[in-house]
């Protein structure tokens, strides 16, 4: 009898074979139980799990049916003011910073438009419509798709033409102009719709019913063909990861630049020794500030689930679509929702932020008002 142990062949006495054997054999019942009560209590905590998940799940989808009908009904007509408001100039703003804000709004009433009116209202509300047809809900996702990579890179440029503004005293005058503004506004947008183009052919229909394919899904070659695996890191990197990131940087460094010239400023002026002068520089910078703030931090307080799960999915190399009762198809869709909320929030942080805005926003509502009440009297 031998064995082979540490790569050599020793001999062992019989009777350690039978003495092995017998405590074996007394020992295998303990063992087997054990291996199986482990079993039973795994497949009892995966059941938890996914009645948890089933009930997260429905929870979510309750919310989300009333949260995109109320995004849908209110998003379009504050976006549509914002537009007509910001487009006529009477705002106290620069033009260059009004060329940006109307691009802003009007690729979120697009985004509104695709991606909340044309396929999440319409899947809650109106399953099995037209749009539910393979090209039209491929067009439709493509779409969407560049709205909203339009909406993202309209706000990072925004920000990026009031840190020039603000710190790059400079380069202001050469690149914070009118006409700037619309060569970035439109290149981006063109840019942005050519690389989304590909999306068109990266959905398979799900059935097809008397020789029409119906529904769009992902085709599983965009997970494991090296093309499509690039161009979805493309994609990723390009929305949301590195808008997200140059955004905080942009505003940290804008915040360190104002501490800064706050301090100088204040020094050279006297306010440091307790005298109380105005400085409208200082006045005018804070305004803009201010509203620089208010824009970026929604952004990326409504943008940071996404952000998360955007993570978690490369890092973890996973498809949670393939399993609805994943906790991080959940989070996904949660990140979505919120994500297009931030298209609702722009016009709120005007009202809220900028008087002259205001004033005009309260006259949008108040003459057609005033119009059917003369009406009503007449």
């Amino acid at each position: 009898m031998v064995r082979i142990g540490n790569g050599k062949l020793d001999e062992i006495n019989i009777d350690d074979v039978a003495i092995v054997e017998k405590t074996f054999l007394k020992m295998a019942p303990t063992m087997f139980k054990f291996s199986f009560d482990n079993e039973k209590e795994e497949s009892l905590n995966l059941t938890r799990v996914h009645h948890l998940a089933e009930k997260m799940l429905a929870t979510y989808y309750t919310i989300a049916k009333v949260v995109y009908m109320m995004i849908a009904v209110s998003g379009v007509p504050v976006n549509v003011v914002a537009i007509v408001i910001l487009a006529r100039g009477k705002c106290g703003l620069s033009s260059c910073t009004t060329r940006y804000l109307v691009a802003m709004a009007m690729a979120d009433l697009l985004v509104i438009f695709t991606e909340v009116i044309l396929l999440r209202v319409s899947y809650f509300y109106f399953p099995g419509s037209f749009l539910d047809i393979t090209p039209v809900c491929c067009v439709t996702f493509s779409l969407s798709r560049s709205a909203k990579d339009c909406s993202v890179w309209f706000t990072l440029t925004f920000s990026f033409d009031r840190f020039v503004a603000i710190c790059c005293h400079k380069l202001k005058t050469k690149y914070c102009n009118e006409r700037n503004a619309y060569v970035v506004v439109v290149s981006t947008c063109i840019l942005l719709c050519l690389k989304n183009i590909p999306f068109y052919f990266a959905y398979e229909a799900k059935v097809i019913i008397d020789n029409i394919p119906w529904y769009c899904y992902v085709k599983p070659s965009y997970f494991t063909e090296t093309g499509w695996i690039g161009f979805d890191w493309f994609d990723t990197v390009l929305n949301p990861l590195f808008p997200f990131v140059l955004l905080l940087i942009i505003n940290t460094l804008t915040v360190r630049y104002i501490l800064v010239s706050s301090r100088v400023r204040k020094s050279l002026m006297g306010q440091s020794k307790g005298e109380n002068c105005s400085d409208p520089e200082m006045e005018s910078r804070r305004r803009s500030v201010i509203l620089l703030f208010s824009i970026s931090g929604s952004f990326i307080l409504l943008w940071l689930t996404y952000v998360v799960y955007v993570f978690y999915y490369n890092i973890s190399a996973t498809n949670p679509s393939l399993s609805v009762y994943n906790t991080s198809y959940i989070l996904s869709k949660v990140g979505f929702m919120l994500v297009n909320l931030s298209c609702c929030t722009n016009t709120f942080i005007y009202v809220v932020t900028q008087s002259k805005f205001r004033e005009q926003f309260k006259n949008a509502i108040k003459h057609p008002l005033q119009s059917i009440i003369r009406f009503i009297n007449a």
